[in-house]
């Protein structure tokens, strides 16, 4: 990323392909969100049970110019309206970057204007930017700590300043989405299991199975799932298999996952002295993680912020923005098509 001379302004076409959904947006400092357009891959991955690199590239290819035509009349602007093209640059899927990073840096050049290479989890970690505040709420600035999490991602990040970032905790194996899709599927769910054992949990009794909270009885950060997903596994074989106890299992492991999430970012807060959690990615769309982050919040005397249910997953929306607050930096991307399928948060430039 380099520095060009700001002030830049006008809108900013957001480009998402890391991984299994192709995202388009338009976002404008000072007006919003313009417009925006999601395509999910989840059909033509289903019967594959999870993500398939190749065919998700393929697919990335067939949707983006579609969905980009269909951003920019919702808007109602031309292509030649926009003033920078901001796209997924890691981590992911580096098939699928490719195709994001190839369309973005093609159409920048032509319009002679900046292109912006997004960190994906800076882009999830400022997506409740796109809210406005709820009543009785302070607007979201730094410091606060952020905690993402999703199917490849489980992170508490500690932000100091937009573009400064520090990782407090990581997944040392399984990360939270990935946990429950694993855990999903082991018991027949159908794919994407996550949300899946989501839903079934609702129905489960939540004292019918108590599972472990891992890494809660040690200091530290750091979160661990694996353990977890084999102690449901040895569960879910030793029972009769019924409905019922499908549903009770789901709701056993859903609650261990929310508490371990919970006592984490509850000590994170604690750590760093902030007052404000942001909490996104898949994983953050969850109803009982919101629920008892929100409950821990107003006891203990922070606020939460998430975004929208449509923001959680990966969106362009939230690359859009991102890219729109790198630009008013006048920080920008080389002419180089160049994708990171790993990328280290902590990285990134600070912005002014």
């Amino acid at each position: 990323m380099t520095d060009s001379k700001p002030p830049f302004s006008g809108p900013v076409l957001g480009i998402e392909s890391s991984c299994d959904e192709t995202g388009i947006a338009v976002y404008q400092a000072g007006r919003g969100l313009l417009a925006h357009a999601l395509y999910s891959q989840i059909a033509l991955h289903a019967e594959y049970g999870g993500v398939v690199p190749e065919l998700a590239s393929r697919d990335h290819v067939r949707k983006l110019l579609p969905l980009l035509r269909q951003t920019l009349a919702e808007a109602n602007l031309k292509v030649s309206d926009l003033a920078a093209v901001a796209y997924t640059a890691g981590p992911g899927l580096i098939g699928a970057l490719l195709v994001g990073a190839s369309v973005a840096r093609a159409l920048a050049w032509a319009l002679e204007v900046p292109a912006i290479g997004v960190h994906h989890m800076e882009g999830h970690l400022l997506a409740p930017l796109l809210e406005e505040p709820a009543p009785g709420t302070q607007p979201l600035a730094p410091p606060f700590v952020a905690l993402l999490v999703s199917g490849g991602h489980s992170l508490l990040v500690g932000v100091d300043k937009i573009g400064s970032y520090r990782i407090l905790g990581d997944t040392l194996d399984d990360a939270a989405g990935e946990a429950f899709d694993k855990t999903a599927k082991l018991m027949g769910l159908p794919y994407p299991g996550g949300p899946a054992l989501a839903k079934l949990a609702e129905n489960g009794n939540p004292f019918a199975f108590k599972f472990a909270r891992p890494m809660t009885d040690r200091p530290g950060l750091d979160l661990s799932f694996s353990g977890l997903k084999t102690q449901v596994l040895m569960a879910w074989r030793g029972s009769n298999q019924s409905n019922a106890t499908r549903a009770d299992v789901a709701r056993g492991f859903e609650e261990a996952i929310v508490e371990t999430l919970t006592i984490k970012c509850r000590r994170a807060l604690t750590a760093t002295g902030y007052k404000r959690l942001v909490v996104s990615g898949g994983v953050g769309a969850n109803k009982r993680l919101r629920a008892q982050l929100a409950e821990a919040g107003d006891k203990e005397g922070f606020q939460t912020y998430f975004p929208r249910l449509a923001f959680c997953t990966d969106n362009g929306a939230m690359i859009a923005l991102a890219g729109s607050i790198r630009l008013a930096a006048g920080q920008t991307s080389g002419p180089e098509i160049q994708v990171r399928p790993r990328w280290n948060l902590e990285s990134l430039p600070e912005v002014a």
